[in-house]
Order: structure tokens, then sequence, then C-alpha cells
């Protein structure tokens, strides 16, 4: 009979993201080789990618940066943009009380989307684990995740400052939030908070809206727009075409 190493709990977490880190490498790619076509050297990407690691709102700083957007501007739009992990840390903060604050600062820092939303389904209705066991699951998805994110960003950022100019990688930006904002958009209310959103932030971009303020105001229309559209309109579960079938 063969023994691992790991634990448990740790193996079944590698085993639930691994199909996950399928995607997240093409991203990060992306996001390397965006971030050195953007004016960034090579040690400013790395470090960009290792201190902010967080996929959507890391994209929108290259991009405000490559624009020479106000460092204010980009600070805001990454706040904008982040606001859903306080909602994560909220849901999830129960399950990590009993850990030292060390492993809680580590656990904070790896928190994504998608370490959020595997490990509080592997939570969920689970009354046989200890605090140890979650640690060691939410740990061996979360740090995947992250090792994956940072390795292929060193692979977009070695391999996009030789990417020729003419290549146009500019327009990977915008193809990577078209690919999350899709599948994301599953609701009237998300469609609605979509189009008003991506509307304005693209008014604000034609109508060349000082300081690049036109991102942070299509964020913030497209927030209230939902809102408003929440209860009125049918929500989640409810297909967006009206649901004929």
């Amino acid at each position: 009979m063969s023994r691992s190493l790991l634990p448990a709990e740790a193996r079944r977490g590698l085993r639930d993201v691994a199909p996950i880190l399928l995607g997240v490498a093409p991203f990060a790619l992306v996001a390397g080789a965006t971030a050195v076509d953007a004016g960034l050297s090579p040690l400013q990407a790395a470090g960009l990618s290792v201190i902010v690691f967080a996929g959507a709102s890391q994209l929108a700083a290259i991009e405000l940066l490559g624009d020479n957007a106000e460092l204010l501007v980009v600070l805001a739009t990454g706040v904008v943009i982040n606001l859903r992990m306080l909602m994560y840390s909220a849901s999830i903060a129960p399950h990590f009380r009993p850990f030292r604050s060390r492993w809680k600062a580590l656990c904070s820092y790896v928190l994504t989307d998608q370490a959020y939303a595997l490990s509080v389904t592997r939570y969920t209705g689970t009354d046989d684990l200890d605090s140890t066991a979650r640690r060691q699951y939410y740990l061996a998805v979360a740090g995947s995740l992250w090792v994956v994110w940072q390795l292929c960003s060193l692979v977009g950022i070695v391999v996009g400052a030789r990417v020729p100019p003419a290549w146009g990688l500019e327009f990977a930006v915008p193809l990577v939030f078209l690919s999350l904002l899709v599948p994301a958009t599953t609701s009237w209310p998300k469609l609605v908070a979509a189009a008003v959103g991506g509307g304005v932030a693209v008014a604000g971009a034609a109508l060349s809206v000082p300081l690049n303020l036109g991102l942070i105001a299509g964020g913030t229309a497209g927030v209230v727009a939902g809102v408003l559209a929440d209860g009125r309109l049918p929500s989640d579960g409810d297909d967006a075409d009206g649901g004929a079938h």
C-alpha cells in the first residue's frame, strides 16, 4: 500500500483545484506579458504580481499604469474591483476563527475567487473537519493557485519582453476581461450591471475623461444599476434570456 506524505485534505484540495489551474495559467501569462508591454521593467512586473496577486485588478492596474494614469486612480480602481473580497472574507472568516494570527494573515493574502468558492463548498455541510484539516485544504487550493500564477506570470514577463510591438498584446487585456465577464452574466441584474458599467466606462474613454476616471465611474454605475435591477428583474437561477426554452 502506497503512503503519501501529504495529509488527506491537502491531497483533496490539490485534486479539486487541478482543473482550475488550467484556466489560470493563460490568464497569468497574459498578465505578465501585458505588464512588460505596458512599460514596466521585468523586476517591477514580477514585484507587482507578487504583491498585488489579484487577477482582474492586477490587469486593470497594469492597463492604467500603461496609460500613465495617476497613482491615486490606479489604487482606487484596485479597491473598487476588489471590494468583493470583503464579502468573501466575511463569509469564510467563521471557518478560520480557530487559526492563529499568522495563519489568518497568510490565508487572507492568498484569498482568490477560486480558493474561496472551493473552500466554502468543501466546508459547507461538513462537520467532521477540524481547524487543521480546513487549513490544509484551503492552503493546498490557494497555494497551488499562487504558485501557478507566479510561475506563469514570470514566463509571460520573460516572453513578453521579446514579443514585437506589432503583435498588439494590448488587445489581450480586454479579451481576458471579456472571458471573465461573459460566463458570470447569468441573470438579468448582472446583465444590466455589465451593460451599464461597460457603457459608462467606454463613454468615459471616448470622452477622454481626465485621470482615467471613466473606469471608476463605470464600475460605480454598474454596481448601482445592478442593485436597482436586483429585485425588479429575475435574479440568479433564471436565465438572462428570459427563461425561454
